[in-house]
């Protein structure tokens, strides 16, 4: 079976012409991908079943994939996307200035970053980040409060070009 646009989401009941509800009283197969192949617009996948599934999505009027991102649907089985949890270091800089740094200093390092606001899942202002030891040993060093943690990321981090 080739997909090639998304439905909808099973989460975001804004979804134009797709309601959430339908979903219910179907059984639900899942496509696990981790948050780098959420980016990929042509991939071969297998659902939790075996079913093997090949995704053509179209570049220009589709986002990336997201948790809950409904890929079939027939009036007894859905195939729904669930992310994989990504290791993350959250990190909450207790001033300005701290932030300036951290960022400064993690920018020079080229890292990806996400940030997220008090009315976030997170309850505070603070920067995301794919996990790596040597950002924790700096952020240890320079100590700034942060946490370790296994999350699903709403968008996959990407990779930036650049020159210098």
């Amino acid at each position: 079976m080739i997909i090639e646009y998304i439905l909808g989401n099973k989460f975001d009941p804004a979804t134009e012409h797709f309601d959430p509800a339908v979903l219910e009283n179907l059984h639900e197969e899942r496509v696990v991908l981790p948050s780098a192949l959420l980016v990929k617009r042509i991939q071969r996948v297998t659902t939790d079943h075996g079913r093997e599934l090949g995704l053509r999505l179209a570049g220009d009027s589709v986002a990336d994939l997201r948790d809950g991102d409904v890929l079939h649907m027939d009036d007894k089985d859905a195939i729904v996307v669930s992310v994989e949890h990504s290791d993350v270091l959250v990190i909450a800089p207790g001033s300005i200035k701290e932030m300036g740094v951290v960022a400064h200093n993690l920018g020079n390092r080229h890292m990806q970053a996400q940030f997220f606001g008090e009315d976030s899942e997170y309850s505070a202002q603070v920067m995301v980040l794919a996990y790596d030891h040597t950002v924790e040993d700096y952020l240890k060093h320079v100590g700034v409060q942060y946490s370790r943690q296994d999350r699903v990321l709403p968008v996959p981090f990407r990779h930036a070009e650049h020159t210098h």
